[in-house]
């Protein structure tokens, strides 16, 4: 079993059946959708232009860390603009003959969906460029001397990317792309809204406090707030009368071994690491994964970010680091190494 199964505050999706229960919860247009202001504010002028035109909107990647809202972003510019959202992956298209039926039914201004488009393969990349630049393909049929090249036109689409690793898409394919968007981690304050409007949803009884509870320990991720709002619903149905409070809101999320910041027991032994046995660091991530019995990728893409966004480690040339804050949420003594070797303005947070 992956870790990301096992962890609860992972952003990526941890089964197929929470991928059905959050596609019931996704709002359906920009003016529903809660958080990234300025995201919504510039994706509505083209959206809003290319419909006053009568032609698709241009194309458009999304990126950001798993869970902040991509693909409910994908949904809504197909809502908006009223078309048909055809959602593919970039691991899932292997054959240039599976992209090829996909993109020959497309019909005009439909929405094309490719989650993780960094990983396309090179013959795939190369396959769909003509297609999104020229709305054609060159197919080939047959080899050797038989070979021919059969040019298929294709109705006008919107090509919507979604990646967690914007650095790994080639620059010919991200200079096809005509709208960049980020998405950053939410405030608790706009958790807290999205826990409201999703309990709302699932019929579950909550107030604001006992949101903000939830929205507190969600890693700045919208999906892990929902992860959490079910398990604290079912924990509440079960243990008391289903009516969601401060209090059960804590037991419950200290019972899945979620603390006050959203860290759970492969954070703190991340921090503890190397706070224990590295001296507060600096220290590798090779270093740190060996220690840990944890693979690299695991520790760079599902651990580091949220330490780095709150402030409880720094990444620095020689390796990575706790800070005092870190410390002290852990109750421990920063080691004398670091004493006086760190500053305010190099733990400043968003959060």
């Amino acid at each position: 079993m992956s870790v990301s199964r096992e962890r609860v505050i992972t952003g990526a999706e941890i089964s197929a059946d929470e991928d059905l229960v959050n596609f019931t919860l996704r709002p359906s247009t920009l003016s529903e959708y809660v958080g990234q202001k300025a995201l919504c504010e510039k994706l509505h002028v083209p959206l809003t232009a290319a419909k006053k035109r009568g032609e698709p909107c241009e194309h458009v990647l999304l990126y950001g860390p798993p869970g902040l809202g991509k693909t409910t972003l994908a949904h809504i510019i197909a809502n908006e603009m009223n078309s048909k959202l055809v959602a593919t992956s970039g691991p899932s298209l292997t054959r240039t003959g599976d992209l090829m039926g996909i993109l020959t039914n497309l019909n005009e201004g439909d929405v094309l969906f490719i989650d993780e488009i960094h990983r396309l393969g090179p013959a795939i990349e190369e396959f769909i460029y003509p297609a999104i630049e020229d709305f054609k393909v060159d197919f080939v049929v047959d080899k050797g001397a038989f070979a021919k090249v059969i040019n298929v036109p294709l109705k006008r689409f919107t090509l919507v990317g979604a990646t967690t690793r914007a650095g790994l898409l080639s620059a010919p394919l991200r200079d096809r792309f005509g709208l960049f968007y980020h998405l950053d981690f939410y405030p608790v304050d706009e958790l807290a809204e999205i826990v409201m409007r999703s309990a709302g949803l699932l019929n579950t009884e909550i107030d604001q406090e006992s949101a903000g509870v939830i929205a507190g320990r969600s890693r700045g991720t919208p999906r892990i707030a929902n992860r959490l709002l079910r398990r604290v619903r079912d924990y509440s149905s079960v243990k008391f009368d289903g009516v969601i409070t401060p209090k059960i809101s804590s037991t419950a999320l200290d019972t899945e071994g979620i603390d006050s910041r959203g860290l759970d027991s492969l954070d703190r032994k991340f921090l503890k690491v190397i706070i224990d046995y590295y001296k507060g660091g600096p220290v590798g991530v090779e270093a740190l994964a060996a220690t840990l019995s944890e693979e690299m990728d695991t520790l760079v893409d599902m651990v580091e970010p949220y330490l780095l966004k709150i402030g409880f480690v720094q990444r620095t040339p020689r390796g990575r680091m706790a800070t005092e804050r870190a410390c002290k949420h852990l109750g421990v003594a920063l080691p004398k190494e670091l004493v006086g070797s760190q500053t305010d303005d190099q733990q400043e947070t968003l959060f």
